[in-house]
């Protein structure tokens, strides 16, 4: 059985940002153990943007969540960024492992982390790469699973952005841990909002739109004085602010295909798929016109791209859109797909007549 799978819901870790001492390692262990958390997590190396800041206080701090786990029977997880770590980790006992964002990017060094692991038998959780590349975050997953790792879970931390007006610290694009879940719908996926939104006031509301969207656990950093934190400050939340966004959490019902059929929801899904079918068949039909405009193109030694045109489709599917209540920038987002896959359907058959010619 998975380390995961515990009748709490959400999977609950908490803990601060950084193992900052003794005192407060064991002050905050003492708070969260009268809570329904399932993992205290503490950062014991910290891999900082920049030298000079607070980058973990290292082996100290894992003795001092030996103690915590022994006093308050409260399973403890840290961050692995080196085969040294994963050592050190095993050494004083760390139940569970995670590895971080900055770690994930880089295959080199998963697969040092999982040659270290090879025949160890622990749990590991993995944070996204602070790129979106959900092929990158399941390569990972992957490398762990090859050194015999079977317990794994995913952890979302959102992406980096250079957006300076986002309202996020990291992007959460949704979409990326949406598609992990679809390849693979067996793993426990862990929403971090901490580091999604870097603003203690907005965990709460990612917390629950994690949960409206399926996901399984929170991962959420809690410090007794959070502003006086060593580390990411602005994002720990207080014990007694934990527990209220716990106390005002709905957390939604699980896939039951019983349920599903007593709310009507497979009537809609009925509905639903055929409109699939539709919208595909309608994909299809305007490729063929595509094939037939790239040869009439051809013809009159007409450029594929027509800038005219695509500012036409933009602006006249972008004011249907807006008619019918639709996002305009979700459809024209669409309508760019489809428009670059005319475009190429239109190359390859230029392409292909000046083959022919040529021949």
């Amino acid at each position: 059985m998975s380390f995961f799978n515990t009748t709490a819901k959400p999977f609950l870790i908490a803990g601060p940002c950084s193992a900052e001492t003794e005192e407060q390692v064991m002050g905050i262990g003492e708070q969260l153990s009268k809570m329904p958390i399932s993992l205290f997590r503490a950062g014991v190396w910290k891999p900082r943007t920049k030298p000079g800041s607070f980058e973990g206080v290292g082996e100290d701090a894992l003795k001092w969540l030996q103690q915590l786990k022994k006093e308050y029977r409260l399973p403890i997880t840290v961050e692995v960024a080196e085969a040294t770590h994963v050592e050190l980790a095993l050494k004083y006992g760390v139940d569970v492992l995670w590895l971080g964002a900055r770690t994930t990017v880089n295959p080199f060094q998963v697969q040092n982390i999982a040659e270290a692991l090879r025949g160890v038998d622990i749990p590991v959780m993995v944070k996204n790469p602070v790129n979106p590349d959900v092929d990158l975050w399941e390569g990972a997953i992957e490398r762990l699973e090859r050194v015999g790792i079977k317990d794994i879970a995913a952890i979302h931390r959102g992406f980096s952005t250079y957006n300076a007006a986002s309202i996020y610290r990291n992007q959460p694009n949704w979409p990326i841990p949406i598609e992990l879940m679809r390849r693979r719908p067996e793993m426990t996926m862990i929403c971090d909002p901490s580091h999604i939104t870097g603003k203690r006031e907005m965990v709460a509301n990612i917390s629950q739109k994690a949960m409206d969207m399926g996901y399984a656990g929170l991962m959420i950093e809690t410090h007794q004085q959070p502003d006086e934190a060593w580390s990411d400050a602005r994002q720990q939340v207080s014990p007694s602010s934990l527990q209220e966004i716990l106390d005002n959490l709905i957390v939604r019902a699980a896939h039951d295909p019983a349920m599903n059929e007593r709310m009507g929801l497979e009537h809609y899904r009925t509905i639903m798929d055929g409109i699939d079918a539709e919208i595909i068949d309608l994909i299809s039909r305007r490729m063929e016109l595509s094939d037939k405009i790239g040869s009439i193109k051809n013809e009159h030694n007409m450029t594929v791209y027509q800038p005219e045109r695509w500012r036409e489709i933009v602006e006249t599917r972008g004011e249907r859109a807006k008619n019918l209540h639709l996002s305009t920038d979700f459809i024209v987002a669409v309508y760019e797909l489809i428009h670059n896959e005319s475009i190429k359907k239109q190359l390859r058959i230029l392409d292909n007549l000046q083959k022919d010619i040529n021949a």
